[in-house]
């Protein structure tokens, strides 16, 4: 699957910087993928994979640096240009995305009816090759709703695959699979690519498929990409003992933890100190109402003529009344 340096790059990504109203959501990301790898994305939940990877496919544009495809700037495209841009690559997206009222094989086909002039013994015969090459050409005339989850990935591959693109795109691939069936998707990504040569692009948090398929990998956290190298790089992180911790950056502790999947660590402290209860609640500064404290009593002095009861602060005189009894 490897390729040398010398390889076309079929996507470049220079200084991407991507806002939705005040919150930058991409900042500064730099990254190329050559044709033949597989570049593996990965990062947590809002960590910025997916919206990277609609720039990529060319559904969103940059507000400032530049998304090339095939040396093509995405964003200065006409709509038309793009079109055929997108006639180059295919995606399997996380939930297969198949038109239920379709049968698997007609999935396939809608691709190359829209977008050939391909006779139709010539577009059931490219359908079979498609079916055949994801091991599902059998299961040509059932429908979404009677395949497993599985089958329904590999025929949204087999879709993806009708025009022979030169990119791949996963979203989560192994997302909602067990295990086997989940290896069998690791299996067929890394066999497509030696196969056929294309690209792949997985975004995935699943790190057993991630090191498994990968050449490359990419680790994301808010917006920003931590470290970009090749997978055996990743591997020695991960598998960095406990007892040389300080030797490594905050980024790499943070890194480690992602992909060993600990519960303590950078990440956890992040996601536990980035905003107070209280701020959120209530809108206001947390230290402006405990004086810098985090935590605070709820108890106060009693006042002995305030109600003591729920109902004594509604009847007062109910109070009164058990006072004058005790």
């Amino acid at each position: 699957m490897s390729t040398d340096g010398q390889e076309e790059h079929v996507i470049e990504i220079e200084n991407l910087v991507k806002r939705f109203g005040d919150q930058t959501v991409l900042d500064g990301i730099n990254l190329h993928v050559k044709a033949g790898e597989t570049m593996v994305i990965m990062g947590g939940s809002g960590c910025g994979k997916s919206t990277l990877l609609r720039h990529m496919v060319g559904s969103l544009h940059p507000d400032e640096g530049k998304v090339r495809l095939f040396g093509e700037v995405l964003a200065e495209l006409s709509e038309e240009d793009l079109d055929e841009i997108r006639k180059k690559f295919g995606i399997l997206f996380q939930s297969g995305a198949l038109f239920q009222s379709l049968s698997v094989g007609d999935n396939v086909a809608l691709i190359l009816e829209e977008h050939t002039d391909l006779d139709a013994a010539i577009i059931d015969f490219m359908v079979k090759i498609k079916l055949e090459l994801v091991d599902l050409r059998e299961a040509a005339h059932k429908f979404p709703a009677q395949i497993s989850g599985g089958m329904k990935k590999r025929a949204g591959l087999a879709r993806a695959l009708a025009l022979d693109p030169k990119i791949l795109f996963y979203d989560e691939p192994s997302a909602g699979l067990d295990p086997v069936t989940s290896a069998a998707i690791d299996r067929l990504i890394i066999d497509l690519t030696q196969k056929l040569g294309v690209a792949s692009v997985v975004v995935t948090h699943e790190m057993d498929s991630a090191f498994t398929i990968a050449d490359r990998m990419a680790m994301l956290n808010k917006g920003r990409v931590l470290m970009l190298d090749k997978r055996e790089a990743f591997e020695e992180l991960r598998d960095w003992p406990e007892d040389r911790m300080s030797e490594l950056t905050e980024d790499q502790k943070l890194i480690r933890q992602f992909l060993r999947g600990d519960a303590e660590g950078p990440l956890t402290e992040e996601s536990t100190g980035e905003s107070s209860y209280a701020a959120d609640l209530l809108g206001i500064d947390n230290s402006k109402l405990t004086g810098g404290r985090s935590i605070q009593t709820t108890r106060r002095v009693p006042n002995p003529d305030e109600p003591k009861s729920f109902l004594g602060k509604l009847l007062p005189h109910r109070d009164k009344q058990e006072q004058d009894k005790s």
